[in-house]
């Protein structure tokens, strides 16, 4: 005797939420070289030349800029590398977020 199987349909609501987003800020200070500032926002941050020039002088004559937006991991990712290569050069470069 077959044996019949029964087909159950089942809907299934996925429901997605958008991460929450969070500005790196990078703040000025009287030590680190604006050349650093221009590599680790080429390396790290993956700006263009001019774009990376652009945001080291706003950084430099206001005293900070956001330099990205990221997810919470990428953005804590992203400070935890910047902070590695700062202490590295020994630099006091400080970074910040904030909830986008």
């Amino acid at each position: 005797m077959a044996q019949q199987q029964s087909l159950i349909k089942e809907n299934v609501r996925i429901s997605y939420r958008t991460p929450d987003m969070y500005r790196v800020i990078m703040h000025n200070d009287d030590v680190t070289t604006m050349e650093f500032v221009i590599f680790v926002l080429q390396t790290v941050f993956r700006k263009e030349p001019d774009v990376a020039v652009e945001l080291m002088l706003e950084i430099h004559t206001k005293g900070a800029a956001i330099v990205g937006i990221y997810t919470l991991d990428i953005a804590l990712s992203k400070i935890r590398t910047t902070e590695r290569y700062a202490a590295e050069g020994g630099f006091p470069l400080r970074l910040t977020t904030e909830k986008d």
